[in-house]
């Protein structure tokens, strides 16, 4: 049987274990799987693009536990009534290849993302850190803000976003957060003036240059997250060359993420050798540090071995027939003949 987590039940996962305790077991966990970087089969993700999106398939694995996700990114789909990152994924045994869970992962990215942000945030920017800049206030704002919040320290976020009503959105959603203010910005500038951490997380499928030199404070840490595509990106070239960059997978992020305007040579250091203490993270107080994030694979594995082992400790979700039950391994053309019923165990 496969564990099915849809998402009513990753909704009641959320709320049974804590969105705050979640992010940081979300947090811890890929830490975990940073630090045995070397023990997975790595790759880019495979992406098929349109002028509308993109659509993608992340595969990872290690010896024990393959895992993959779907995943999609379309700007305009908000007019109409969708998502612009829709996802699920699967989590299996490497010695069988039998799918232990097919989970959503739609909730799931928008937690694993801010995690990871958060992760990164806490091995680069200044440990004294409490105001951020959050530009682009749409589905991921409010995950990346308490994850920030409640991992890294955050007190104060000056938000803002080109249509008002996603600020008004985030405000609401965040009211009731002790110790957490947010204020809108009237421009990215003021929002990012006086920031210790600066969040970009847009949807546009452009070449923007949402921040500017002009706007960089010695210190300042950057987690770009919006430029996760070719054609894509949210920094200025100057703001990347200025700084120390930090990517997840650099074959990837070469071609997906902010540097991919830089020369293939321009030098990055991988996050997890930050984690396990090969490079060096943040060099001074005064240093800029950026987080060039694409999202990678590895990620969604960690968020799918995470929901598996959460959703059978509080029995969640259902168990499915995704294969043939194996009564008979080698007879498969008797379910051809007889209607087997997909059974669902609450």
């Amino acid at each position: 049987m496969t564990r099915f987590v849809d998402v009513s039940a990753m909704a009641q996962l959320v709320q049974r274990v804590g969105l705050a305790p979640l992010l940081a077991q979300m947090a811890n966990a890929l830490r975990e799987d940073f630090l045995r970087w070397d023990e997975f089969d790595k790759s880019a993700r495979v992406a098929s693009h349109s002028d509308l999106g993109v659509i993608e398939l992340m595969p990872v694995s290690d010896a024990q536990r393959y895992a993959f996700k779907y995943v999609n990114g379309h700007p305009g789909n908000t007019a109409l009534g969708l998502y612009t990152v829709m996802a699920f994924g699967v989590l299996a045994e490497v010695g069988t290849g039998r799918p232990l869970l097919l989970s959503e992962l739609t909730l799931t990215t928008a937690l694993r993302t801010a995690a990871t942000s958060a992760m990164a945030a806490r091995a680069l920017a200044r440990p004294a850190s409490r105001r951020m800049a959050l530009i682009g206030n749409g589905a991921q704002s409010e995950f990346q803000a308490l994850a920030f919040h409640h991992l890294v320290g955050i007190t104060e976020i000056r938000a803002f976003d080109v249509e008002l009503s996603a600020t008004a959105k985030l405000q609401r959603n965040l009211a009731n957060v002790p110790g957490l203010t947010v204020t809108r910005a009237t421009s990215v500038a003021e929002a990012v003036r006086g920031a210790d951490v600066v969040t970009t997380v847009t949807a546009d499928k452009a070449r923007a240059t949402i921040i500017t030199p002009e706007m960089i404070e010695p210190g300042m840490h950057i987690n770009g997250v919006g430029g996760d595509c070719p054609g894509k990106t949210e920094l200025h070239p100057e703001v990347l060359r200025s700084a120390r960059v930090f990517v997840e997978y650099e074959p990837q992020t070469r071609v997906e993420g902010d540097i991919q305007q830089l020369p293939a040579d321009f030098p990055v250091v991988e996050l997890w050798r930050v984690l396990a203490g090969t490079a060096p993270g943040r060099q001074s107080a005064e240093q800029v540090t950026v987080f060039d994030s694409v999202g990678f694979a590895l990620e969604d594995y960690t968020a799918l071995r995470l929901v598996h082992r959460l959703a059978t400790e509080l029995d969640l979700g259902e168990d499915v027939d995704l294969v043939p039950p194996a009564t008979d391994p080698k007879d498969l053309f008797r379910f051809t003949r007889t209607a087997t019923p997909l059974r669902r165990v609450a």
